[in-house]
């Protein structure tokens, strides 16, 4: 039985596929739901100029301007806006760092449809959604005391990039993935390495392993 209740989602995905598959989920749950696409940063800005949209639901990673510095951008521009990150990638690589810019959850794209629906249910009553993985990171994250991450004195470019070296993708796979320039991702490797202290690539790939960023 579709639940009746009216309310408005911007789904922000490149991929029209994952789009095509989100949209048929929330219309089979939702009888009164309204749905908007964009595939990159500038139409996201587009869509919530032009429109008033309860909930956005956001792909981390996009052309153009990455998830979290779109997501960093809504909540300046539409403070109030429920943003649902979407990722492919494991929460402990991207859920504690979207939640304090502001997210109202985060969900991987290999979740089941049914967490999909349940997050919308409880953004849309002004809760955030954590699974029960992100309230483990959490907690660790607090009885850590405090302590400093180093990838927390990276921007979240660099931090995405960070990531990206970890799994071991080259320079040009990852100004494909990202489409950025060879140049681009090069400066912002040479960053990471100075805010850092690593040395090298191998160093990025032992740190994210010694902290459990990869799966």
């Amino acid at each position: 039985m579709k639940i009746q209740k009216k309310f408005s989602v911007l789904i922000a995905d490149d991929h029209k596929i994952v789009r095509h598959g989100l949209k048929k989920i929330l219309e089979d749950e939702f009888s009164e739901v309204t749905i908007g696409e964009a595939s990159r940063d500038t139409e996201i800005a587009e869509q919530l100029e032009k429109s008033k949209w309860d909930l956005v639901i956001l792909d981390i990673s996009m052309p153009g301007k990455s998830g979290l510095e779109v997501l960093k951008d809504i909540k300046a521009t539409h403070p109030k806006m429920p943003v649902l990150i979407l990722s492919m990638y494991p929460e402990e690589q991207f859920a504690l760092r979207v939640m304090k810019s502001g997210a109202s959850g985060y969900i991987r794209k290999d979740s089941a449809p049914e967490e999909l629906v349940d997050a919308v249910k409880e953004v849309l009553e002004g809760r955030k959604y954590m699974s029960p993985t992100v309230m483990d990171i959490l907690s660790d994250t607090v009885k850590k005391d405090g302590k400093v991450e180093l990838s927390e004195v990276l921007s979240d470019r660099e931090y995405e990039i960070f990531m990206l070296i970890a799994q071991g993708k080259t320079v040009s796979e990852i100004a494909e993935i990202l489409s950025l320039s060879v140049k681009t991702v090069s400066t912002h490797r040479t960053h990471i390495l100075e805010k850092t202290k690593l040395k090298n690539n191998a160093d990025i790939v032992m740190y994210a392993v010694r902290n459990k960023l990869l799966q």
